[in-house]
């Protein structure tokens, strides 16, 4: 197996790679933002991106976005193939992409919003930290791609300071390499916190139910 920055190449991967994220949302019933074949091939032509093949078998992938003039970037889209999981791989991935996003974009934040336990644990060991909606890009053309998400309404309904996903920040001006200790620490405060957000989502919308009875 091999992991690689992706390039021109690598397009006839993409709808493979659109096909293996959205199944991936509708079996864990969490919110993603869909992207398209088109959108996915532009990643890959610009070299922000992150596949893993398998003697040419589609494993995993992962994507760089560019926001607020190249002040922030995130790494999206993190995918692998249901017969690849269970091995380590996604964060073998999870590190490429990152490392690719430090030597590109050395000066940029890089930050990630995400509903998976396992992400949150990946990036902590990375050096992110937790944060609020408020510390992450202006960029609306970002949040305007949560509008294919299920949850967006509670997006919404917020202002865009919070939702379900939890928003994680690597900030080059201020982070520190994280001990074990601190990581377990965060990983389980980011738990409570994911705990929390979904426990009242739920009573939201059992609210909205007993009102239009």
């Amino acid at each position: 197996m091999e992991i690689i920055i992706a390039n021109k190449s690598h397009a006839i991967y993409a709808k493979i790679i659109c096909e293996t994220i959205a199944d991936s949302a509708n079996v864990r019933g969490t919110g993603i933002a869909k992207r398209t074949t088109d959108y996915i091939i532009q990643r890959m032509n610009n070299q922000n991106a992150v596949i893993a093949l398998d003697n040419g078998n589609f494993v995993g992938f992962c994507y760089i976005e560019k926001w607020d003039h190249g002040r922030f970037v995130a790494n999206s889209g993190l995918i692998v193939h249901p017969d690849y999981r269970g091995k380590g791989i996604a964060k073998l991935i999870k590190e490429k992409v990152f490392n690719h996003s430090r030597l590109k974009f050395p000066e940029a934040k890089v930050f990630s919003i995400t509903t998976g336990l396992p992400v949150m644990k990946m990036n902590s060991d990375l050096g992110y930290k937790p944060v609020t909606f408020s510390e992450l890009t202006k960029d609306q053309s970002f949040w305007n791609g949560c509008q294919t998400c299920k949850n967006y309404d509670v997006l919404q309904r917020t202002s865009q300071s919070m939702c379900l996903c939890t928003g994680m920040l690597y900030d080059p001006q201020k982070v520190k390499e994280p001990s074990k200790k601190t990581s377990i620490k965060v990983f389980k405060r980011l738990k409570q916190i994911k705990q929390s957000l979904f426990l009242r989502n739920s009573f939201i919308k059992l609210t909205k139910l007993k009102n239009e009875k």
